[in-house]
């Protein structure tokens, strides 16, 4: 099937040989609360369903996308035409084409990585776990970019790692917005004890003195701009980018899982072609 126009396909400078989408609620065939369009397998829908909608997923984008196991770890699977669906991680990464690294969500933010070759793409899911990681501050972002330096090191020795860094670009999808991600002082804690400035991620809660409103995509950002990472598209922390808020168009496990019982996953994919 063709790209439905509802999808989201990233506005940024990526080259030519890379392709990337996310994926919303539409041209599916999941029955109700996983209408329509959900890829996720453990969420309680019915798997024929589930299989269906995963294979207009790869009609759609002409490639295989490979569905991680997450668990809001930092772990990084690299990807080929051969890697099985299943694998526990919840970053990926390719240096091949015909292979789409995929990341699912339903309020995590999706990163998409690539560089001005397009000799390396990678995605990974950054939920607020991911993103503050270990007792370290290393969280699933500057695993992914370890990888990714790694990638492109092996294609070229000779790459300094401060070059393929400045050189890589970066898109943030849909996530839970800032008005709607309230979290207990221990998620703000996680952050703040090991970079003060991030503080102006976490806003005070206006009705309920011990929670905080935090920024997912500003958390995203600071830390790419620590790593040396400047090119950032996408997820501004607007209301047009927020799962939460959007029940038409957007899975959301905060808004849906208590009320519906469950709800969808969405996926954001990136390949080369």
């Amino acid at each position: 099937m063709p790209i439905p126009e509802d999808w989201l396909v990233p506005d940024w400078p990526s080259p030519a040989g890379v392709r990337a989408v996310f994926t919303t609620r539409s041209g599916g065939v999941s029955a109700l609360p996983f209408d329509r369009f959900n890829l996720g397998d453990h969420v309680g829908d019915d798997p024929v369903a589930v299989a269906t909608n995963r294979a207009r997923l790869a009609g759609a984008t002409g490639v295989r996308p490979v569905f991680l196991k997450q668990v809001h770890g930092v772990a990084v699977a690299p990807l080929d035409t051969r890697t099985p669906d299943g694998g526990e991680a919840d970053a990926c990464l390719s240096t091949q084409p015909g292979v789409a690294c995929t990341i699912m969500v339903a309020d995590c933010l999706p990163v998409l990585f690539t560089n001005s070759a397009g000799s390396v793409v990678a995605a990974a899911h950054a939920g607020w776990r991911g993103l503050a990681g270990g007792a370290d501050g290393q969280g699933v972002l500057e695993a992914t970019v370890a990888a990714f330096v790694q990638a492109a090191q092996q294609m070229d020795a000779s790459a300094d790692r401060d070059r393929i860094i400045a050189d890589m670009l970066v898109w943030l999808g849909p996530c839970i917005g800032p008005e709607a991600f309230e979290v207990g002082s221990e998620v703000r804690s996680a952050f703040v004890q090991r970079d003060p400035a991030v503080q102006r991620a976490f806003v005070p809660h206006p009705a309920d003195g011990e929670k905080h409103l935090a920024n997912l995509p500003m958390l995203a950002r600071l830390r790419l701009s620590t790593m040396g990472i400047h090119r950032v598209y996408g997820n501004d922390g607007t209301p047009v980018w927020c799962t939460a808020t959007q029940p038409l168009r957007f899975f959301s496990h905060r808004r849906d899982a208590v009320r519906l019982g469950s709800t969808g996953r969405m996926a954001a994919c990136i390949w080369r072609v």
